[in-house]
């Protein structure tokens, strides 16, 4: 539930003008507007599951859009029965400039491509229907000038190649693999909250430069609430994090009564010293690297 200095579940992604938001619970409206973001780019939304601190604060959200002069198209993204649920939730937001194009998923694991986003979602182990997704964005080669000048490809077709495009010139054929080089690292945020413990979240986090979980519970004794209600400790996240290996691991979706998780904070690095206990508000930026 929302206590005064914490808001309920929603993080966004931007990359290259196109906003990706995950979940959407109450005040969710609020923060984005104290990021001083705004909701016109926001062109796709992942839910992971169907409670209401996931997914409450939509049909507003949704409002906000459309009063900020969105017209494009918006894919939304969750379990099956997402359609049936957002146009539920739509009773009170029926009127929007845009069109809603929803993506149900039903298998285990599914992967979609969307705006320059690679979005993997993996279900995970919660009391309802719930997934996790991973964020990628892949990075091409670098181009290989001195390649193109000794195959004489003229320069006028440099970019077309870079670009992905085959190039017929007479009886001469250029496809990119003649001038790119393999594909360099790219950037991954995975992402998963309502869950236990499970092997495919720590599969799917492998390597990712930032990896946000939920950490529900930090006191002692909180292990057979974990398990009654589908969610983990820190310290189950934290060996998830051990075993997945990511640049940096965030804890989210703190239990009501956890007002103060940073007090945790030593005991969680003595499972995986690269925990961090985010607030409200807290963002990262990532940049590609060699």
């Amino acid at each position: 539930m929302p206590l005064p200095n914490r808001w309920i579940t929603a993080l966004m992604t931007r990359y290259n003008g196109s906003s990706l938001l995950i979940d959407c619970g109450e005040g969710t409206q609020v923060a984005l507007k104290k990021s001083g973001w705004s909701f016109k780019p926001v062109d796709i939304i992942c839910i992971t599951h169907f409670h209401a601190d996931h997914i409450a604060g939509l049909p507003g959200f949704l409002l906000t859009m459309g009063n900020a002069e969105r017209t494009e198209d918006v894919l939304i993204v969750g379990p099956k029965g997402l359609e049936k649920v957002v146009s539920s939730l739509r009773i009170i937001a029926p009127e929007l400039p845009f069109k809603i194009n929803f993506r149900e998923l039903s298998q285990d694991f599914e992967t979609i491509e969307a705006c320059g986003y690679v979005i993997d979602a993996f279900r995970v182990q919660h009391k309802v229907t719930c997934y996790g997704y991973n964020v990628r964005i892949g990075r091409k080669g670098k181009f290989d000038a001195e390649a193109a000048r000794s195959l004489r490809i003229p320069l006028m077709y440099w970019n077309r190649l870079q670009n992905g495009e085959t190039v017929t010139d007479g009886d001469n054929i250029f496809t990119p693999d003649m001038v790119m080089g393999p594909p360099r690292k790219g950037i991954k945020v995975t992402y998963c909250t309502d869950s236990r413990p499970v092997k495919v979240i720590a599969d799917n986090a492998a390597g990712a430069d930032l990896f946000i979980c939920e950490g529900m519970y930090g006191e002692e004794g909180k292990e057979a609430k974990a398990r009654e209600y589908g969610h983990m400790t820190m310290y189950e996240a934290a060996e998830l994090g051990k075993k997945a290996q990511p640049k940096e691991m965030w804890l989210t979706h703190y239990s009501p009564s956890l007002v103060r998780p940073d007090e945790y904070l030593g005991r969680v690095r003595e499972v995986f010293d690269r925990v961090k206990i985010p607030r409200d508000g807290w963002f990262k930026t990532i940049d590609f690297t060699d």
